[in-house]
């Protein structure tokens, strides 16, 4: 008697930084009946596909199985590269992929020529306008520095002023007048801004 493969169902979500919370796409995939052993997670930007959880994913997924996506954002937001994964997820390993939020993108159903050429064209438009986003989000983020520096606004750690006599305390240190725990005081710093100012007036 021929054995009757079992369909596996997984799940892809992504955030675009650690700061963002993937729940909202984890209780959707919690209704499709996923379980958690079966849901990846990736939380880095979507320009690329280099993610260690999408790529462990795409190694443990058989001809067959089926993939949940939230949205065709959370795969990717790179045009080319989300066309390319579809074709090596779909024609490559096999696989079925539901997005959710586009019922349209399903492509267990119409398996047909009109059906394949309908969800092409919808994977196209979605994944174009998934880069467009991307591409204006950089470019509102450009703008927002740019307009932020004309204004005087400084980014990144605000600098650290060595105190007066900043010198003698480093050669009364070296001269063993003072015991490191001296010099910080004095200086009002930690030990690694200490000797990294230190380097850089090159005392």
């Amino acid at each position: 008697m021929e054995k009757i493969k079992r369909i596996q169902e997984w799940a892809y979500v992504r955030v675009s930084s650690k700061e963002q919370n993937e729940e909202r796409q984890i209780m959707a995939m919690h209704e499709k009946g996923v379980k958690d052993d079966h849901i990846f997670v990736d939380k880095q930007s979507g320009k690329d596909f280099n993610r260690p959880q999408y790529k462990k994913l795409v190694r443990k997924m058989k001809e067959g199985d089926l993939l949940y996506v939230l949205s065709i954002d959370r795969l990717g937001r790179n045009y080319e590269e989300i066309q390319k994964q579809w074709r090596i997820l779909t024609k490559d390993k096999k696989i079925d992929i539901c997005i959710l939020d586009m019922p349209l993108l399903d492509t267990r159903i119409g398996k047909d020529l009109m059906g394949t050429f309908i969800a092409d064209l919808v994977l196209q438009i979605l994944s174009f306008g998934a880069e467009f986003d991307r591409q204006n989000i950089k470019e509102r983020q450009a703008q927002g520095i740019a307009a932020a520096l004309k204004k005087g606004v400084k980014f990144g750690r605000p600098a650290i002023d060595v105190p007066e006599g900043f010198e003698d305390i480093v050669h009364n240190y070296r001269a063993g007048n003072y015991s490191m725990e001296d010099v910080l005081k004095k200086c009002n710093m930690s030990r690694s801004t200490y000797y990294r100012k230190v380097k850089e007036l090159g005392i």
